[in-house]
């Protein structure tokens, strides 16, 4: 008898995206933007499975250090990418980061603003995930940058891509994650109040939600935990590629304080170096403890990263 074919892994699963190939560009500068305190503003691009993906690209003005500038990529979160803008929103976050010493990379996802394919959302399709990975691989070639001190920050869906990043490649040194979805599947399921889910747009007229799909392929969690779990960032933590620093406040009504509690447990029982701070009373952005989360976040990243 002939051997059997080895089955193709989900292209959701982490197997399946650690199996894929992130190869990165150089990074184009489309044109360079006003400047700000300490570091110069770029509207910039790089290719993505053969997408045009743009991003915000700045970079400190101050001496480089031998070696080049740590680097960050920049996750965003949910944005509906018909309204998104590569310059608006999280500006004040980018610039702390970037006045800090470090390259901070924003980039925009497959389909929003000028970037080239569509935008079909993070948690059912590998597109996003791509992207970044993709932009950390562009980073490693920026002649700026130093290739070996790439870190990576998220907010909301960012955060999921974070996370997810840092189990399917070995290069994102140190990552920090705001009220993150960094939950498992069966959580993010059936412990979601919120359901972001229903604001993911789907890929074509009338199609059906990836969940429903999945659900109807593959069971349910409980009827099917190997799929489930093969999906997940969560069953592969033991493969963390650095520390992560998780924030969250209390009161958010967006993504439960819950899912950062229980990754950070996870991360713990998993042996990983993991920091958790939770703000009482505050929202899904962090307004009311921003300048302390951020003060954590530098620090962290000076920590781990210079």
């Amino acid at each position: 008898m002939p051997p059997s074919p080895t089955p193709t892994p989900h292209p959701m699963s982490i197997a399946g995206q650690r199996a894929a190939s992130y190869p990165g560009s150089e990074i184009v500068i489309e044109r360079e933007l006003t400047a700000a305190y300490n570091h110069r503003r770029y509207y910039a691009s790089y290719l993505s499975e053969g997408y045009k993906i743009y991003g915000l690209l700045t970079v400190p003005s101050d001496e480089m250090p031998p070696g080049g500038w740590p680097a960050i990529v920049f996750n965003h979160g949910y944005i509906p990418p018909d309204v998104y803008r590569t310059t608006e929103r999280y500006v004040a976050y980018v610039n702390r980061l970037a006045q800090s010493g470090y390259i901070v990379f924003r980039i925009d996802y497959r389909g929003h603003d000028q970037s080239e394919g569509e935008a079909k959302g993070a948690y059912g399709d590998p597109g996003y995930l791509t992207d970044v990975l993709n932009a950390v691989a562009a980073l490693q070639r920026f002649p700026d940058a130093n290739p070996d001190k790439i870190g990576m920050w998220g907010h909301s869906m960012g955060g999921y891509l974070t996370l997810r990043a840092m189990v399917v490649s070995d290069q994102v040194k140190a990552g920090v994650i705001w009220a993150g979805v960094v939950a498992s599947y069966p959580d993010m399921l059936y412990n979601w109040r919120h359901n972001d889910f229903a604001r993911i747009p789907t890929p074509s007229s009338g199609a059906r939600r990836w969940r429903d799909l999945w659900l109807e392929t593959y069971g349910t969690p409980d009827e099917n935990p190997e799929f489930w779990a093969s999906v997940s960032a969560n069953s592969y933590l033991a493969d963390l590629s650095g520390p992560v620093q998780l924030h969250h406040g209390t009161a958010d009504t967006d993504v439960p304080v819950a899912f950062s509690e229980g990754l950070y447990q996870q991360a713990l029982a998993a042996g990983q170096n993991v920091e958790l701070y939770t703000y009482e009373g505050d929202d899904h952005n962090l307004s009311g403890y921003f300048s302390l989360a951020m003060n954590r976040t530098i620090e962290f990243y000076d920590r781990y990263l210079k």
